[in-house]
């Protein structure tokens, strides 16, 4: 399978499970703010056919791609073959995108400029002009307590290392070692940006806002960000081999 004609070079990936209420909308959407850019969805055989509505915006939009696979493996794991594919092709940035429109995508111009001059590009609510919306005070404690303890113990300056909204340039996806990425859950998040870090790559953080998703249900739980917290120990005891 080969697909060179990528337009500016920007390939947005968007893994899905389960986001039927999402995904006739985010996709359009991507696509009115960067209309050059593709889109791929990654859907891990949702149940509720996120699946079979994004193959129908594939045959009605040339931009966009579907990559099915056979189940639900873990946010890394979907991201992880998004990146396969889009290696495959001759795309020059590939963005990590959430379905649920936490992410928004007024912020793809800007990021894909500053892709431009940085090697990646981290959507941030850690820093100035950043922040979250409609969020409780148990989520707002949980998630800034997460990533005050990842930036501790890996000893990093980046601000928000758990967020999902990022770019990276291809040299950067062929150069940190993905096949050696060993978390599979939300804790990849911290791993991928930690190797990006480690190798030297110029990472710039810009500002966003997160608001909490409209539909659907998230896919957080305590077991998620326990696992989380332990792979964060795991890389810094035991690197990136």
């Amino acid at each position: 399978m080969s697909d060179t004609s990528t337009g500016t070079g920007a390939v947005i990936c968007i893994p899905t499970y389960n986001e039927a209420e999402n995904i006739e909308r985010i996709v359009p959407a991507v696509l009115d703010r960067v209309p050059d850019a593709h889109v791929l969805v990654i859907d891990d055989n949702s149940p509720d056919g996120t699946g079979r509505l994004a193959d129908a915006l594939a045959d009605r939009l040339p931009s966009v791609h579907v990559l099915h696979r056979a189940g639900k493996e873990g946010l890394g794991r979907a991201y992880l073959a998004g990146f396969a594919w889009a290696l495959e092709r001759d795309y020059r940035y590939i963005f990590e995108f959430d379905a649920d429109f936490s992410h928004n995508p007024d912020y793809l111009p800007h990021f894909i400029a500053l892709l431009d001059r940085h090697d990646v590009v981290i959507g941030s609510r850690r820093v100035p002009g950043g922040g979250v919306e409609n969020w409780g005070a148990v989520r707002r404690l949980i998630s800034w307590g997460g990533s005050l303890y990842a930036r501790t113990v890996l000893g990093v300056g980046v601000k928000d290392l758990t967020g999902g909204f990022n770019g990276f340039r291809r040299e950067v996806l062929l150069g940190i070692g993905l096949e050696k990425v060993g978390t599979s859950g939300y804790g990849f998040q911290v791993e991928l940006k930690y190797r990006c870090l480690r190798a030297g790559y110029d990472v710039v953080e810009a500002p966003i806002m997160f608001p909490d998703r409209v539909l659907g249900k998230s896919k957080m739980g305590p077991h998620i960000i326990g696992e989380a917290m332990m792979n964060v120990v795991k890389l810094r005891l035991g690197g990136l081999d």
